[in-house]
C-alpha cells in the first residue's frame, strides 16, 4: 500500500473514532441530563406533597378551631339559659305594712319592738307575732331561720 493511501487509511481512521468518540460523549451527556431531569422532578413531586400535606394539615386545624368555637358558644349559650331558669321567681309586689308594723315583713303585722318573736316559739319577746311571715326586706328580727323568704312557719 502505497504511503497515500496509508495515509487516508489513517485519517479516516482517525475521524471515525473521533466521531464514535463525540457520539459516546453526547450520550453520555444526554444521559446525565436525562437523570438529572428525572431527580428534578422527583424533588419537585415530593415538594408537591409535602405542600399537600401541610394545606391539609392547616384546613384540618381551622377546622378543629371553628368546631371548638362553635363548642365554646354552644356551652355559653347552654349556661346562659340554665342561668336565666335559675333565677327565681319574681315576688309579687307585697302591700306597704300599716303604720306600727316593720315594712321588712308582709303578712301579719310584725311589730316595730327592740325584738319580735315567734308566737308559740322558744323566743322571749318582748313583742310576738303570729307566722308565717313574708320577708320582704331585711330578715332584722330573724324570724326566717332557713332563710327561705317565709318566717314563722
Amino acid at each position: 500500500m502505497e504511503q497515500s493511501d496509508s495515509k487516508r487509511v489513517t485519517d479516516a481512521r482517525a475521524a471515525a473514532a473521533k466521531i464514535a468518540a463525540e457520539k459516546a460523549a453526547a450520550k453520555k451527556a444526554a444521559a446525565k441530563k436525562a437523570a438529572a431531569d428525572k431527580a428534578a422532578r422527583e424533588a419537585a413531586a415530593k415538594a408537591a406533597q409535602k405542600q399537600a400535606a401541610a394545606e391539609a394539615a392547616g384546613q384540618q386545624a381551622a377546622a378543629e378551631e371553628v368546631r371548638r368555637q362553635q363548642q365554646a358558644a354552644a356551652a355559653a349559650a347552654a349556661a346562659a339559659a340554665a342561668a336565666a331558669q335559675a333565677q327565681p321567681p319574681a315576688q309579687p309586689a307585697v302591700p306597704a305594712a300599716p303604720s306600727g308594723c316593720d315594712p321588712n315583713y308582709a303578712g301579719p303585722c310584725v311589730p316595730i319592738a327592740s325584738d319580735v318573736d315567734c308566737a308559740g316559739g322558744s323566743g322571749n319577746g318582748p313583742a310576738y307575732v303570729g307566722g308565717p311571715v313574708t320577708v320582704v326586706g331585711s330578715d332584722v328580727y330573724g324570724l326566717d331561720r332557713d332563710g327561705d323568704g317565709v318566717g314563722c312557719e
